[in-house]
């Protein structure tokens, strides 16, 4: 009968270690606080179906998504060290995820969460990022009509790393 208690005992104990456990590598990957409900098949393996947005044509996965008191958070992980402010495209792309989640659930998220290497960034999903993110859709919607379109950037390592850059007449 001693026998069965300490194995009780050391269930219980485990079972507490692994729950600690997992809630530190939770803050660690920067996520909020909230049960994980869908992550991007290149973090777990699992293969997730992606959203779509048949109104805006869009479709994504996040990294995460993660139920919090009732709401559902987009998170995207970047593996590059934190900006002083999160980039344009970066943000856009959280609100992208933000926007899809929304017509897939029905429920708005409030806000989204960029974790870079070294920071996280909660941001909030505000009706004028929304609008933004909404023209930028219009805007890449009439560029892929036109015939040439000038590359929108001046930066020679992204240029360098460009998989059309054997066929660019516009590389830096």
């Amino acid at each position: 009968m001693t026998g069965l208690w300490i194995a009780a005992l050391a269930a219980l104990l485990l079972a507490g270690l692994l729950l600690w456990w997992g809630g530190r590598q939770q803050r660690a990957a920067g996520l909020p606080r909230g049960r994980v409900i869908y992550a991007d098949p290149k973090l777990w393996g699992r293969p997730e179906k992606p959203f779509y947005a048949v109104a805006s044509a869009l479709t994504g996965k996040p990294d995460y998504l993660v139920a919090e008191g009732g709401k559902i958070i987009p998170v995207e992980v970047k593996s590059s060290r934190a900006p002083n402010e999160p980039y344009e495209g970066h943000l856009l792309q959280l609100f992208a995820y933000c926007l899809l989640v929304e017509r897939a659930t029905g429920q708005r998220p409030p806000y989204g969460i960029l974790r870079y290497r070294d920071r996280t960034f909660a941001v909030d999903y505000t009706p004028e990022w929304e609008q933004r993110l909404l023209d930028e859709l219009d805007t890449m919607r009439a560029l892929e009509k036109r015939a040439s379109v000038d590359r929108s950037h001046e930066d020679p390592a992204r240029c360098r790393g460009c998989g059309f850059r054997s066929v660019c007449d516009q590389k830096l």
